[in-house]
């Protein structure tokens, strides 16, 4: 091997053949481009192997062994540099100017990636203060480090990840260890990696790339900062804790060792049949996800067996496109037959001699009927459980380990074993698992990530069933804890991390006929345009209401002369009975004649309407700056606060509905009482536009996307308020047009309906910081807080022109 101590001028890169993909061939050419005197060597997998045969046979074996791909990508980089030295680069990986002045007079160049993805949930979870890219490495032949490389390539080639196993976070690790640091020049991200990864964009928002002193620039095209690539991954060195009953008497507890039945498997022992069995019913892209699960079982010896009595036949051309003998469906005539005479149908037609429970809803990760078997066969056992089980509940943005029990759900039980279900539309199983506990010899075991219960909109179980387990689960992650929770989960399963970020709400979703794409789709890049909205809880169109219950409209005022008269009109044109409207106005720090109008209009009003309460209380808010300021709106939304909530101590009295509406709101259908109410809803607004079929103008409502609780929001606090950019993290109406009615995160207060039992509960407007909210926003998350949530009809319009006033209004602005 040469001892040269200088780089030498050699380009390396690869690929699987070839045959360069068109989108990198432009970057591959941008090295040869810019080093006209240089050698290039494009490495294929064939080239790569021989070349570790002839120079380092004693790695073939990992090499060979690893399950991945990509691990053998990575891997191959170390042991090319280390014999010719040069340049190794990925094909997504720009030349933007000669390496000369970089690589000049230094022996190991490897450069950090931006310090941003340290933040990244991957990174986090390992505590990486640094990551170092090895996508662009330049060293001189037979550099030592490589030989501790090489080493700690052996120690770390069982670990799950690509990315820990040869991967950037490999390199990281091994750098940090290396006895041999002296001669090695790491360089910062503004060198060679400038440019944040997409995926960091999406959870951070925009950042700037400054390429005034970039020699390269990574694309990250296959960047580990975006998914993990997903391959069934099966854990090592791996002891289950169980106990075991023998009818229901404890006889035993302790681990047993799933290593040495896989071992037994290998070997030819045969693998027990075990029928997966599925209860489906309009629910396509839950079925399929399940599906997709399924498919990724590493126990060998498996099938599903698929019971659908819905009207659609979606799910049945999903299941042939997929062409697996394995999955055996059976579509039944939707005759509403109860989901206990379903099962059984399904146990009928499993031709297993175990049957496994399948959810359709459920997400199973690919060990689960592995560990579960194995659990079955060492410990001489008829039936397993798993005595605890992961809880997710996407529309919160939650997910908890639960508390100890017999998890129907995850049933694997011998077929001759198991009772018949009872002719039941829900808690079927409940009753057949108590059977097999009280009758057969049964083992738990406690390895809850096997099983996701997923808790959604539409389980058979009403929500309060939920909230207590829930209750007494831990730990419980939320916010950012959730978020890398979530894509720890995400890396375990057959599904991306960007499809469960993205897509949460498809565990929210009732019946539907959009199908997934199979087992090995690419992420689908459209998740978040606006006319999928695949993440949004919504309900059809609400039927009309035929009650006319008391409502209360509330109209703070300031310098509002101008719009009164429009506000009175608009408010006349209601056919809602008048004699159900009661009416509350408070004029406060006006300037013009607001007070005096409203004098001369009292008595009109009085006669026309239900009750009438006229208020003047003065806030005394002088702002030091523009209402749009970032820096002026805590004491502008406090104020605001405080005004609403005097009028409502103020107005409301025996008022069923309360009913804000702001004065400068110009135009509203003159049934829109009769819609809000409609909803059924006990917190519901409108789409507040600044012109019909317009924008949203009302951007204090809005519906958190699903990456929001990985983003940073601490950057938007100011003040003690979330401040963010316009579409932070949010998304508002005009994106959600096609649905009728959605829950959302947030309200603004242009029109809004509120319950008034929730208003004497204690439901008012924070004029201090709630959860770094306020006014409006604050009232939403303590209507929450109170179980109580907030929804929105996109397709009833009422208008709000852009226009100056001292009203006392929400307002579209730059922020907030």
């Amino acid at each position: 091997m040469s001892e040269q101590s200088s780089i030498p001028a050699l380009i390396h890169q690869a690929w699987g053949d070839t045959d360069v993909p068109s989108q990198w061939r432009e970057w591959a050419d941008s090295w040869r481009r810019h080093h006209p005197e240089w050698s290039y060597r494009l490495w294929t997998d064939t080239d790569n192997r021989s070349f570790l045969e002839e120079h380092y046979p004693w790695f073939l074996p990992i090499y060979d062994g690893y399950p991945e791909p990509i691990m053998r990508a990575d891997a191959i980089r170390y042991f090319l540099l280390d014999h010719f030295g040069g340049v190794y680069v990925d094909l997504d990986v720009e030349c933007l100017r000669p390496l000369g002045e970089l690589l000049d007079g230094r022996e190991l160049v490897l450069g950090c990636e931006p310090q941003l993805h340290t933040r990244l949930p991957m990174a986090r979870q390992r505590a990486l203060g640094r990551i170092v890219g090895n996508a662009f490495i330049a060293s001189r032949p037979g550099h030592p480090f490589w030989a501790h490389a090489h080493r700690e390539l052996v120690r770390s080639h069982r670990l799950p990840s690509a990315l820990d196993v040869s991967g950037p976070f490999f390199l990281t690790r091994a750098l940090d260890g290396t006895p041999e640091s002296g001669s090695i020049t790491v360089v910062g991200s503004e060198l060679l990696y400038p440019k944040v990864s997409p995926h960091a964009v999406q959870l951070f928002g925009p950042q700037e790339t400054n390429l005034d002193q970039a020699h390269a620039v990574h694309h990250g095209s296959g960047s580990w900062t975006g998914e993990e690539s997903w391959s069934p991954r099966t854990s090592s060195d791996r002891r289950v804790r169980f106990w075991i009953s023998q009818d229901l008497r404890p006889l035993a507890d302790g681990a047993f060792d799933l290593d040495a039945q896989r071992h037994r498997w290998a070997s030819n022992t045969p693998a027990p049949s075990v029928s997966c069995l599925m209860v489906t019913k309009d629910r396509l892209s839950l079925a399929a996800r399940a599906i997709r699960c399924f498919l990724a079982q590493t126990y060998p010896n498996k099938e599903l067996v698929v019971v659908d009595d819905g009207p659609s036949d979606a799910l049945e051309q999903h299941v042939r496109g997929l062409g697996d003998p394995r999955i055996r469906f059976h579509r039944l005539p939707p005759t509403g037959q109860t989901l206990g005479a379903l099962r059984n149908i399904a146990v009928d037609r499993a031709s297993g001699t175990y049957v496994c429970q399948w959810d359709d809803d459920d997400l199973y990760d690919p060990e689960r009927i592995e560990v579960q078997m194995a659990a079955v066969v060492a410990l001489g056992a008829e039936a397993c459980f798993l005595a605890r089980q992961r809880l997710w509940r996407p529309a919160r943005r939650e997910l908890a380990i639960s508390h100890v029990r017999v998890w129907e759900g995850s049933m694997l039980c011998a077929k001759a074993k198991l009772p018949r279900y009872p002719a039941q539309r829900r808690g079927e199983d409940t009753p057949v698992a108590a059977h097999v506990v009280s009758s057969n010899r049964v083992v738990s075991v406690d390895v809850p990530e096997l099983c996701t219960y997923v808790c959604h909109e539409n389980n058979t179980f009403e929500p309060a069933h939920f909230e207590r387990i829930f209750d007494v689960a831990s730990p419980v992650w939320t916010g950012s804890d959730y978020a890398e929770q979530l894509m720890a989960m995400a890396a375990r399963l057959p599904l991306d991390p960007a499809d469960l970020l993205h897509t949460e709400a498809d565990s929210n979703a009732g019946p539907d006929t959009c199908a997934e794409p199979g087992p090995s789709a690419e992420t689908d890049t459209n998740a978040l345009r606006p006319h999928r909205a695949r993440w949004v809880i919504s309900e059809p169109a609400p039927a009309p209401m035929h009650e006319r219950p008391s409502v209360l409209v509330l109209t703070p005022v300031k310098d509002a002369a101008r719009f009164l008269p429009g506000y009175l009109n608009s408010l006349h044109s209601l056919d809602y009975p008048h004699e159900a409207i009661s009416l509350g106005l408070l004029e406060g720090d006006s300037q013009d004649d607001t007070w005096d109008m409203l004098q001369r209009a009292l008595p009109e009003l009085e006669q026309r309407y239900r009750r009438v309460t006229l208020v003047r209380h003065h806030a005394g808010v002088r702002l030091p700056g523009q209402r749009w300021e970032p820096g002026v709106q805590r004491e502008r939304r406090s104020a605001l606060a405080r005004v609403r909530n005097h009028l409502l101590s103020r107005a409301l009295t025996d008022e069923q509905w309360v009913l804000w509406i702001d004065a400068d709101v110009t135009s509203y259908p003159p049934d829109l009482v009769q819609r809000l109410l409609a909803a059924r809803k006990d917190i519901v607004v409108p789409h507040c536009v600044s012109e019909p079929n317009g924008p949203t103008f009302d951007l204090n409502t809005f519906l958190l996307r699903p990456e929001a609780g990985a983003l940073n929001w601490d950057q938007w606090i100011r003040d003690g308020i979330l401040q963010p950019p316009r579409g932070f993290g949010r998304a508002y109406l005009d994106e959600l047009r096609t649905h009728d009615l959605v829950r959302i995160d947030s309200v603004g207060g242009t029109v809004l309906l509120v319950r008034a039992d929730l208003h004497r509960a204690g439901l008012v407007f924070p004029p201090v910081p709630y959860q770094h909210l306020i006014e409006t926003e604050g009232l939403a998350a303590l209507a929450r807080d109170m179980g109580t949530a907030c929804w929105a009809l996109p397709k009833l319009e009422v208008v709000h022109p852009h226009h100056w006033s001292g009203a006392l209004s929400e307002r579209a602005m730059p922020v907030v």
